[in-house]
């Protein structure tokens, strides 16, 4: 029995496995990108908590030979992921700094919870060559 429009070759005939395998990846390409977006906003976090790591011990340090806040900050920021939060609180001689920041690769894949972050805490040193 020929099929009409087929010129008596059935759909399989036709196309073969090609067709089967064509079918498959157009389903299971979806999930192909979304592993590979969450596997790169994986990524893109783990490198921007290297840089809050290193920029918030550069900003300790800085803050230890007795910088400004504003210095501690901006030498904080230079090192830290754009659009990363550094703050600076000081208690007695121990200097604390934090940064944090929001995943940039991928965010909107991501919970909003999840986040890049590091504190440093430094001794102030003394001012006093003597000590």
């Amino acid at each position: 029995v020929a099929r009409a429009g087929l010129g008596g070759v059935g759909w399989r005939g036709r196309f073969g496995r090609q067709g089967i395998v064509l079918a498959e990846f157009a389903v299971v390409r979806p999930d192909v990108v979304l592993v590979l977006a969450l596997s790169l906003g994986a990524l893109g976090l783990a490198w921007d908590q290297i840089r809050c790591v290193d920029a918030a011990r550069s900003g300790a340090r800085a803050a230890s030979r007795g910088d400004s806040p504003g210095a501690v900050i901006l030498v904080t920021s230079h090192a830290a992921p754009s659009d990363a939060m550094v703050s600076v609180a000081t208690s007695g001689d121990i200097v604390r700094v934090s940064v944090v920041s929001r995943p940039r690769v991928a965010a909107s894949l991501l919970p909003a919870w999840l986040r890049a972050s590091s504190t440093a805490s430094a001794a102030r040193e003394s001012s006093d060559p003597q000590q």
